[in-house]
């Protein structure tokens, strides 16, 4: 029993991660239905903090990172190890549509010098104008939701944006994406707002072993550790999350150009 104890948490929390890609995958669907169909017609968007855009104080020092070891946790959060940072500011809140839409309307998906040379080709590729399942409808923005086709909220956290984008948009501003250490540390301080069940946020760390990682034996290290490349690093999670799923520590992962997921983001500067 003792035995198998450890693989059936595994087999319950990758449940619950494909409870969340089913939401993901059922609206990606829906978004390319020109009808609009609606997967929950009484869904309501998440609550979220409309407060002021200013930016929490990050102290440079020596900070724990990875899981403490109490309950469960993906083998990809271990190590817990030591990790060193600098004095930064970050934001408090994560980014609005409202300030997409300024990105947009100054012409940012136009803008070759703001995105990373892959992040460039894939615009072009695709034709990107806008966050994954906006629509434009008689001159104004709409988003496609779990709710069906709804006007985006310029006050809401903006909603899948691939990691090319926001690290674009950060260009914009003239700030940066935050680490995951950052993150964590932040996070775990109580410095940022929204940072769960919202949207997961970007990092620019990519997703890779932490020190002194070793994957399991057989089959369950095939788990995590066969992605560690070419992936950037989410935390947080999302509206879609199962309740009791997401913690500090957890790792999400996609490829950076990626948006069905519920994916956002927030910034941090290093000036002075």
């Amino acid at each position: 029993l003792d035995r198998l104890i450890p693989i059936l948490e595994i087999g319950l929390n990758h449940e619950q991660q494909h409870q969340e890609l089913m939401l993901t995958d059922i609206l990606h669907a829906f978004s390319q239905n020109p009808t609009a169909p609606r997967y929950d017609p009484g869904w309501r968007p998440p609550e979220f903090t409309r407060g002021r855009p200013d930016d929490a104080i990050l102290e440079g020092g020596a900070y724990a990172l990875g899981h403490d070891g109490r309950g469960f946790s993906f083998d990809n959060e271990s190590p817990r190890h030591e990790v060193l940072l600098q004095d930064a500011r970050i934001g408090r809140r994560l980014v609005t549509n409202r300030e997409w839409l300024e990105f947009m309307a100054a012409g940012g998906y136009a803008a070759p010098a703001l995105w990373l040379s892959d992040g460039w080709a894939t615009v072009q590729a695709e034709g990107w104008t806008a966050p994954g399942h906006w629509r434009k409808v008689d001159g104004a923005w709409f988003s496609m939701t779990l709710g069906g086709l709804k006007p985006v909220d310029p006050a809401a956290p903006v909603c899948h944006v691939s990691y090319y984008e926001a690290d674009a948009y950060a260009r914009f501003v003239g700030k940066h994406l935050p680490t995951e250490a950052e993150w964590e540390v932040a996070a775990g301080h109580g410095l940022l707002e929204d940072a769960f069940g919202v949207v997961w946020q970007w990092t620019r760390s990519a997703y890779s072993a932490y020190p002194g990682y070793r994957a399991a034996p057989g089959a369950l290290g095939e788990y995590n550790g066969k992605f560690m490349l070419n992936q950037l690093v989410l935390r947080g999670s999302s509206l879609a999350t199962p309740t009791g799923h997401s913690r500090l520590s957890y790792r999400n992962f996609f490829y950076p150009h990626h948006r069905w997921q519920f994916t956002g983001l927030r910034l941090v500067d290093y000036a002075a």
